[in-house]
This record gives C-alpha cells, structure tokens and sequence, in this order.
C-alpha cells in the first residue's frame, strides 16, 4: 500500500492582457485578476509560496508558484 506523504504543485501562471481592451484598462484587469486569484488561494486555505512575481513590459503578469496539490500535506516543500 502507498500513502501521500506530501505533494505540491509548481506553477508558471502568465496573466495576459485583453486584446480587444484599451491598455491601461488591460493593465487594471489584469491587476485585478492577480489579486482574486491570490484571494481564492487564501480564501480555500490552499497552502502556497510565490517564488517570483514579474511585471512583463506589456502590463502582463508572470506568476511562480509552489501551492497544495489537492488538500495532501504540503511536508517541507514551503519551508
């Protein structure tokens, strides 16, 4: 038998601009989106570390994460 003894998951999330929408709008949203997704993970109790958080010359967002797989203990992949 096998058990889970910690599981993480590491991310690349780019956060892109609308194309149809005027930049500095654009710009907002995607400011927006980045902070409801960080409120989602807080808000689910997801255990996460953001390694590298990077504004792109366009306005875009560029992510790096290490957070919960599932509800798995985390072990010492966030220390």
């Amino acid at each position: 038998m096998k058990r889970i003894k910690a599981a993480c998951i590491c991310q690349t999330l780019h956060f892109m601009l609308k194309e149809d929408a005027p930049k500095d709008y654009a710009i907002q949203q995607v400011k927006n989106d980045v902070e409801h997704y960080k409120n989602q993970l807080e808000r689910n109790h997801t255990k996460y570390r953001i390694t590298e958080e990077t504004t792109l010359e366009d306005g875009s967002v560029l992510i790096k994460i290490i957070k919960q797989y599932n509800q798995s203990p985390v072990g010492s992949y966030l220390d």
